[in-house]
């Protein structure tokens, strides 16, 4: 069985936190009936988790923390999954994205 280094075992770990917290925020957001997530098609809820993920390793955890996904509107959600669009496609340089959505994160607070 192969040896597994300390920053393996630390880069798996911080995965884990990163996966754990995106769950934690899409599962109040699908409580939350304004949000219309229903309505959002899988390639859009795939791209609210990659974007999710890409802010909350990005924000502080604090703001990470205080922001209410359960207040997240469907429009807050279109914008979001529209900038993880356009960081997709290279329209839009990732930091000023996950800028923009932390925006978004902190008027929910």
């Amino acid at each position: 069985m192969p040896d597994v280094t300390n920053d393996e075992r630390g880069r798996r770990l911080f995965q884990l936190h990163k996966e754990r917290a995106v769950e934690a925020a899409m599962e109040k957001i699908r409580h939350n009936p304004k949000s219309g997530i229903s309505e959002f098609s899988p390639q859009d809820i795939k791209t609210l988790n990659y974007v999710l993920g890409e802010t909350w390793v990005s924000v502080g955890r604090q703001i990470w923390q205080q922001s209410s996904f359960t207040r997240l509107t469907r429009k807050d959600l279109e914008e979001i999954i529209s900038i993880g669009n356009e960081i997709k496609n290279k329209k839009l340089r990732e930091e000023t994205g996950i800028e923009k959505i932390s925006g978004i994160l902190v008027g929910s607070i």
